[in-house]
């Protein structure tokens, strides 16, 4: 029995549609591992529930190997389609005021 990992769901890893087909399946995999192996930033990461994770060329190869397979495509389903939103990085921390320290306050604007 093959333990899945929410982070780790291979149409997370591959970015896909759970009704993706098997040729969309094999094309984006190629398309990524193209990608990776040029190093471009946009292939690195993937979308998670958990937030973004790391991708790599074994995790490509794993998800589409789990994909071929019709009981694990299957349990991978139904954890994508039943998963939260994928959520986003954490946003950056407000600049600093760049105003002098007490105008603001003394205006009524900061407390």
């Amino acid at each position: 029995m093959h333990e899945l990992k929410l982070e780790d769901n291979p149409f997370f890893v591959l970015g896909i549609a759970t009704e993706a087909s098997r040729i969309e399946i094999e094309r984006e995999a190629q398309k990524l591992l193209g990608m990776l192996e040029l190093g471009f930033v946009d292939s690195q990461t993937y979308q998670t529930p958990l937030g973004p994770r790391p991708r790599t060329a074994e995790l490509v190869r794993a998800a589409v190997a789990a994909l071929r397979d019709p009981y694990r495509r299957l349990v991978a389903e139904l954890w994508a389609r039943h998963a939260p939103p994928p959520r986003a990085a954490e946003p950056p921390p407000p600049a600093p005021s760049t105003g002098r320290p007490g105008l603001r306050r003394r205006l009524g604007w900061g407390r």
